[in-house]
Order: C-alpha cells, then structure tokens, then sequence
C-alpha cells in the first residue's frame, strides 16, 4: 500500500500508464460482496487501474502484493465503535474520497472514474464538475435503496446517473428496478460477479477435492452414498430454510437416503434447530455456522445439491446481494435448486446448471428435490452444464468498447 502522504513518489513501472481510477469504500481484505466484486474488476486490468478505498484491518501486508497501486484513506477504530461515527463515517468517507481523487489526478492524470457503488456518490458528482473526467457508477441494489431515502438525495443521485457515462448493475434484476424508479438515457449494462477460484484458498485438482468431500462428510458422520444438500447463508426468515427442513422427513418417507447441511449464522438459528428437532431431523440436518472462505470448497465439494429458496423480501426497505453461492455451487459441479425470483435468474438457468422453483410451492419444491436426490445422471448432468456457465464472464473493458463485449 502506498500511503496517502507519499504520493508526490514515483509511479511504479508496471503500472506506469494507469488511466482507471477505481474509488470503493469497500475492498478487500475485509470480507464483503462488494468489495469482492470490485476487487475482481481490477483483476482483469492491474495495468489500468489506480485503487482508492477505506483502510481496514489487515490492508498493509494485503495491498503490497497486488498488481496495482492501492491507495486509502484512514478509518477510525474509535469512530466506527460509537454512535457519531456511524453518524459521521459516510460523510467522512465523501470528504475522503473526494479530496484523495484530486490528488491523485494531479499525480497520474486519469482519464475515468469507476465508482464501486451508489453510496457517497456526491463525491462523484462535484469530482465529475471540477475534473476532466468520465465516469461510471456500479450499483447494486441496496445503494439505490438507500438513495432514495429523501428528496434531495433522490434529485442528486439522478443527476450523477445522467451525467455518468453508463451504469453498470451487477443483475438483470438490480437493473431492472433502477428502470422502474428513475427514467434514464445513460447506458445501462449487467455485468454479474465472478467465481474468484483463489478465494478458497486451496489447490483445485480432483484427489484435492475428493480428500475435502471425505473429510466434511466424516466430520458430520455422513456415509459416502447418502445424498448431501447444502445452503450457504445468513440464516433469515426469507431465505426460507424452514422450507429445506421441512421437506427432510419427506425425502426420507420416500426412501432418500439424505443429510442437510447449512453454512451460516442469524437470527433464526435457534429457530430453526427447534424445528428440525421437533420433526425429528436433527441427526439429519447439521449446523455448521460460519465456516470462512478458505474451508467452503470442501462444503460445497461434499454436497450433491446445492439450495436456496430466497423469497423477494417485500417488507424490507432492502434488495438482496447477487447470489454469489449459487455460482460457486456451480463452480464445483453442484446442481442448484433455487427460487424463480430476482437476480437468481442471473445466476441459475433452469433445466442447464438447476431447477427454478416457485418457493411458495410446496409441491414443486419437493417434486424438484425428490427428481435431483434420485437421478444421479441428472445431477452429473446439471453440474457439468454449471462449472462451464459458472467460468463465463463479461470483461469490464466491454464498458470502454461498446462493440465488443466477450465472453470468456
């Protein structure tokens, strides 16, 4: 990491012509969607692109080994751990993000901002006013959300889409709700998130996985012919794991030798640990809790199904995260099982790489399940159609040459 009081230094060779500036108040090393997401964009040009983001724990050992300059601007432990600093960290990060940009155009010259996400986007908007550059704005659901909160947000927040020289939704479905909200003639494009294989930090080789397969299904005394299903997520209301559950003793009743697996922890843990003791499942559905990154390949390795059954959460003033564990399910040949509802569909094609259910359908959902559990060639057949669309991905230069958009 190059620190901010450093940059009147020299620029690195190898990234001796950046012109991408890529501003996001979430990067890794901290866990989160987002910062996922954008870290994978820089990936696929290190040569372009300048990184300014919110220091986190961990940032120094993580920013020194990556192909690109990152710089950050500092966050407050004392801050974040009291009520004026989440009061004030958002305006800060405005401020930061703003003053850091024109120091390093004076540096590097840039010609284009890429902001990570709708938030802080008054810093966008007053730097797209006094620099020569153009911009775009990636969004991913809960931003626009959050826009939206009063008037005056809402008129600022269109402005800056307007001037930006395209938007870049990271679903169909985030898309097509910043459609429904906002009258737009900027450019709009989907680019969905990527498998990023690193992350799981092992070696993907065949006798590598098959170890991982054996040892979560000892862990959890599974046999090795018994049918494993799996879900990865916070445990909530609307992510309906209730429903998973429930349909256990049925599979059973009709000869299904199966084990149910959650990765996750929320609310409803306890809730859900009653409901499967009550139904008399509780040997049959393990709770694994937070399992981190680096242990979830031998997860979804030792699955044979993966599922999820999110319901949209209308209540909620809130959009779901693009369902990353749905193509890393894919990644690893798993068929999914997954709710016919928004940016699912980005993520799972039905009768390709799994089945799209209605979730409010219980027939459906346990004739989906009852098919996969017993038809070993559909399963091979799903997972195999997975790992090729779960490989597949829009390269973000796309965005600077509107007339070739690959595909690798």
């Amino acid at each position: 990491m190059e620190h901010i009081s450093q940059l009147t230094a020299t620029i690195r060779e190898k990234t001796a012509y950046p012109d991408i500036l890529v501003i996001s108040r979430i990067f890794l090393p901290k866990g989160a969607v987002i910062g996922e997401y954008i870290y994978s964009r820089c990936l696929q040009d290190p040569e372009r692109v300048i990184v300014l983001t919110a220091g986190c724990a961990g940032d120094k050992l993580f920013d020194e080994v990556q192909k690109f300059p990152v710089y950050r601007w500092p966050h407050s432990r004392y801050l974040l751990s009291s009520l004026v600093g989440n009061i004030f960290q958002p305006f800060l990060n405005i401020v930061w993000s703003f003053v850091l940009a024109i120091r390093l155009y004076l540096r590097y010259h840039y010609r284009y901002i890429e902001w990570g996400h709708g938030y802080d986007f008054p810093a966008l908007l007053l730097l797209s006013y006094l620099l020569p550059i153009r911009f775009f704005i990636y969004l991913h659901g809960n931003d626009i959300v959050c826009a939206l909160s009063n008037p005056i947000l809402r008129s600022l927040f269109k402005l800056t889409l307007h001037r930006a020289e395209g938007i870049v939704c990271n679903s169909s479905y985030t898309q097509d709700y910043l459609r429904a909200v906002f009258r737009l003639n900027t450019p709009t494009h989907v680019i969905n998130p990527v498998v990023r294989p690193e992350k799981f930090g092992t070696t993907i080789n065949q006798n590598h996985l098959d170890d991982l397969r054996h040892r979560v299904r000892q862990a959890y005394n599974i046999p090795e012919t018994a049918i494993v299903i799996l879900s990865v997520g916070k445990l909530v209301k609307h992510k309906s794991f209730d429903q998973l559950i429930d349909n256990i003793p049925l599979l059973l009743t009709f000869g299904v030798d199966v084990h149910y697996i959650i990765c996750g922890q929320g609310p409803c843990e306890l809730e859900l640990k009653s409901r499967a003791h009550r139904l008399r499942v509780d040997k049959r559905v393990h709770f694994a809790g937070y399992v981190p990154e680096s242990e979830l390949a031998g997860y979804y390795t030792a699955c044979d199904i993966f599922a999820m059954l999110t319901l949209l959460n209308t209540k909620a003033k809130n959009i779901d995260d693009f369902g990353i564990v749905y193509l890393e399910a894919s990644y690893f040949g798993k068929p999914v099982i997954a709710s016919r509802v928004g940016s699912v569909l980005d993520a799972v094609r039905h009768e390709e790489n799994g089945i799209l259910v209605n979730p409010n359908s219980g027939y459906e959902v346990f004739q989906a399940f009852n098919r996969l559990c017993k038809d070993k060639q559909l399963r091979e057949q799903l997972g195999r159609r997975g790992k090729e669309l779960a490989k597949r991905k829009t390269l973000h230069r796309s965005l600077y040459k509107p007339e070739s958009c690959p595909l690798k």
